[in-house]
C-alpha cells in the first residue's frame, strides 16, 4: 500500500525525493501518514481537496481483505 501511495504522489510533486509514507497499524485500523515537501502540499491536496479525495478513494479501493479500516493523513 505504501508503494501505491508513493507512486501516485510521485507524479504530482516537484520534489519526489521528499515523499515519506509511514504506516501505523492499530487493532481496528491502519493509518498511513504522507509527508511531502512544503511547496508540494497544495499539489497533493488540490483545489478544494479534490486530489486528496481522489488519492484516498484509490487507496481505500485497493485495501486488502483485512477487516481493518484504512486512513490516509496528509501532513
Amino acid at each position: 500500500m505504501k508503494a501505491l501511495i508513493e507512486t501516485i504522489v510521485t507524479s504530482l510533486v516537484d520534489h519526489p525525493e521528499d515523499i515519506v509514507v509511514t504506516e501505523r497499524e492499530e487493532e481496528t485500523k491502519v493509518v498511513y501518514h504522507l509527508q511531502v515537501h512544503e511547496e508540494d502540499v497544495g499539489k497533493v491536496i488540490g483545489k478544494n481537496g479534490r486530489i486528496a479525495k481522489a488519492i484516498r478513494t484509490v487507496v481505500y479501493a485497493a485495501k486488502t481483505d483485512e477487516n481493518k479500516r484504512i486512513y490516509l493523513d496528509i501532513m
